[in-house]
């Protein structure tokens, strides 16, 4: 099927079943974009150390500096992305990080510390594509909240096929492009799916708005019509990043300070439950018709999350296990996270008509989120070796918490009244925005 042609009616099984390979296609990719981005963090690359660093904090740091300028980047080339170049720019963008793996195995240490920065820019734009084909969809929340599936549970299957490529004798140098090349099939495959998504449908465009490429005057328009709201949304994702960071990255030393030995099944038990709870909260979302109903519920979602955090730190020491202390920090933080991903931009449009994308609303969110994690990353450089981490953990989860909820109030206190005009019933809608010819 023409992914650029109108969509003709269907039966509700036969909608089902598209939607459901389209989910499947969208987590697919994701999840294999993240074996050409996470196996090198397998090998420990003979504890070897440059610059009075570890070359492996050296990887680590050039390929997320990689990857926060590619959000930076995307900011531009994902809102601008036409809907028939999306497949093509997908393949490109993992070409070239395949590239690089390549180049990082030739080049001697520690030259090919570059390798990893430039691996990071093709990389960082993936999800905005995959979140294109995605959105503008009466099942978006739905759609969406299965794609932030992928990156919760895809970092710790990328490292474990690092790790057995390892087992197998694969040099360190070499492991992490043949670790791409293992993937490279099944994204392939997934992307070729991914492509024949129908465009979204008259029925759609009149729900949540026509999605369309964006121009600079575009972008500009759409931040000055929300610029408090939209700026405190941001905020509490920034807040968010860090937070969902530090919890990733020093997940060995939060569960030490627990008294519970860092065990990965455990972690993964953890992260497992936490991904159902998020994509069950934040796809249930997509049964509300009413745009206006449905945003303020994923803002409320969020202050739920940051509610949960804060009563999980009061408990701790009384009430909660360390698993249930872990599983409840990590729920507190990923609803918020997800909301923003799947539901609060994709709302927002729909009730505001404002001509554009959410993916390009995403990836202002991404970059400026990103620059926390760049911190973060600078942060960990220093802090290896500096005792315990728990009391840091809990003192940035306070204060985290705090500063969101304040954020999300703002919001919601911004987006109320007279600056939100919804148009949610579907005649007045249909009304005011014909069908679209052609979603290209």
């Amino acid at each position: 099927m023409n992914p650029a042609a109108p969509s003709a009616p269907r039966s509700a099984s036969a909608w089902s079943l598209q939607a459901l390979w389209t989910v499947l296609a969208a987590f697919a990719t994701y999840f294999c974009m993240y074996g050409f981005r996470k196996p090198y963090a397998a090998a420990e690359y003979g504890g070897a150390e440059y610059f009075d660093l570890t070359l492996k904090s050296l990887l680590v740091t050039a390929q997320t500096l990689g990857y926060a300028l590619s959000k930076f980047i995307g900011i531009r080339v994902i809102s601008e992305m036409p809907p028939a170049r999306r497949a093509g720019a997908l393949l490109g963008l993992i070409a070239v990080a395949e590239l690089t793996l390549i180049l990082f195995g030739i080049l001697p240490r520690p030259w090919n510390i570059a390798c990893m920065f430039l691996n990071g820019l093709p990389l960082g734009m993936v999800f905005g594509l995959v979140m294109s084909f995605l959105e503008g969809r009466q099942i978006s929340e739905a759609l969406l909240a299965g794609l932030c599936a992928s990156f919760i549970v895809a970092d710790g299957a990328a490292k474990a096929a690092g790790a057995q490529l390892l087992k197998l004798g694969i040099a360190e140098d070499w492991m992490p492009a043949a670790a791409g090349l293992l993937f490279a099939a099944p994204l392939i495959a997934a992307v070729a799916v991914l492509a024949r998504t129908p465009a979204p449908s008259p029925a759609d465009t009149a729900a949540r708005s026509e999605r369309v490429p964006m121009t600079r005057s575009d972008r500009w328009a759409m931040l000055h019509s929300g610029s408090v709201g939209l700026a405190a949304i941001v905020c509490m994702y920034l807040l968010t990043t860090i937070l969902r960071s530090v919890r990733a990255d020093f997940a060995a030393e939060i569960w030490r300070g627990l008294g519970v030995p860092a065990a990965p099944d455990t972690f993964v038990t953890s992260e497992m439950l936490v991904a159902a709870g998020v994509v069950l909260c934040n796809g249930c979302l997509v049964f509300i018709s009413g745009n206006l109903i449905a945003f303020r519920l994923s803002l409320s979602t969020c202050l739920a999350g940051f509610a949960l955090i804060l009563a999980a730190i009061a408990l701790r020491s009384s009430v909660l296990s360390p698993f249930l202390f872990m599983t409840l920090t990590g729920l507190g933080l990923y609803l918020p996270y997800v909301a923003v991903h799947a539901s609060i931009f994709e709302r927002l449009l729909a009730i505001t008509r404002g001509r554009g994308n959410a993916a390009f609303l995403m990836y202002l969110a991404d970059s400026t989120g990103y620059l926390g994690y760049v911190g973060i990353m600078f942060f960990k450089n220093w802090a290896d070796h500096r005792g315990e981490f728990l009391p840091f953990y809990l003192r940035i989860c306070e204060l985290a918490s705090l500063l969101s909820l304040a954020c999300v109030i703002t919001s919601l206190l911004y987006f109320s009244g007279s600056r939100l005009q919804p148009q949610d019933s579907p005649k007045q809608s249909a009304a005011a925005t014909p069908p679209p010819e052609s979603s290209s």
